[in-house]
């Protein structure tokens, strides 16, 4: 009779987990949005992201004072592998991502960001022996099939630049398929709250310490707009994603966190309808289906 609600205790618990993967990826998805507004004003990556973490600096400082306070100390170790884990995951994958929006679509970026749970599977079951089962890899390819029907179109508009962006975009999936699977073993042992504070303090300080050293102090000055959007970058896209998706890599484990992510991408194609006008068609209502076809199979894996 006890292992009935036990049993459904931790199938809530997984089912609430994922969703609190899912919110996060349509929050993290949405910084292509965001970012391509701002590139409207004429601004380019390095300013771009210097000013995101500019905002959400104060944040992540006041959450790592208040986790500094109640929490042990952390040995030199494990402060090294927070801090590479900021530098790899939120400076270098972030960085790469929003260089390679520079030029191509967002729809090309999204789809290749894509290729996250597949690295994060396979090095799962490469380096950590992992086993993958199964309904992880008929939702994978499920979801998959849906994103190729959704940004087909996307592909075949190829600029000049397309190799080079897609190539950035690319490293950015790798390296945060590698971050994910750090943060996946050390967030049990520091926590997530702090292990996100300390990690994206010190990206935020990589960001502007670049901007300085590559920008003029001038470049601070920009259109109002630039700001607000910014903010929105950095509190709505940044501060909120990251620490959801922390939470649930911490409930649901790396690989079913990143496989959540799916639906983060196509989330920004009804985004892209509303605020940026873009049409949505029925290849890409399709694909949107399958999609979450792919997400509703994770939902059933057995915890």
């Amino acid at each position: 009779m006890s292992s009935v609600p036990a049993s459904s205790s931790a199938r809530q618990d997984f089912l609430y987990g994922l969703a609190i993967a899912i919110l996060g990826a349509v929050l993290f998805s949405a910084k292509a949005i965001v970012a391509k507004l701002i590139y409207r004003y004429d601004v380019d990556a390095v300013t771009l992201i210097a000013f995101r973490m500019l905002f959400a600096l104060p944040f992540f400082a006041a959450i790592a004072f208040w986790q500094a306070g109640k929490s042990a100390p952390l040995t030199n170790g494990e402060r090294v592998r927070i801090a590479v884990l900021g530098m790899v995951g939120y400076y270098l994958s972030s960085f790469l991502d929003f260089l390679g929006l520079q030029h191509i679509s967002a729809g090309l970026e999204r789809l290749i960001l894509f290729l996250t749970p597949s690295f994060v599977l396979l090095i799962s079951a490469l380096y950590l022996h992992k086993k993958i089962t199964r309904v992880e890899w008929l939702a994978l390819g499920t979801a998959y099939l849906g994103t190729v029907l959704v940004f087909l179109h996307d592909v075949r508009l190829g600029g000049a630049n397309v190799g080079l962006g897609s190539a950035f975009v690319l490293g950015s999936a790798l390296l945060y398929a590698l971050y994910l699977l750090q943060s996946g073993q050390l967030v049990r042992r520091v926590g997530a709250i702090r292990l996100v504070a300390y990690a994206m303090c010190a990206a935020s300080v990589a960001c502007i310490v670049q901007f300085f050293v590559l920008r003029p102090v001038s470049l601070l000055v920009q259109p109002m707009p630039v700001y607000w959007l910014s903010l929105v970058n950095a509190v709505f896209c940044t501060v909120f994603p990251v620490f959801l998706t922390m939470v649930a890599v911490a409930r649901v484990g790396a690989p079913t966190a990143s496989q959540a992510g799916m639906i983060g991408p196509v989330s920004t194609l009804f985004m892209g309808a509303v605020i940026l006008g873009e049409p949505v068609t029925g290849i890409q209502l399709a694909g949107t289906a399958l999609v979450l076809a792919g997400i509703y199979l994770l939902s059933r894996k057995k915890t």
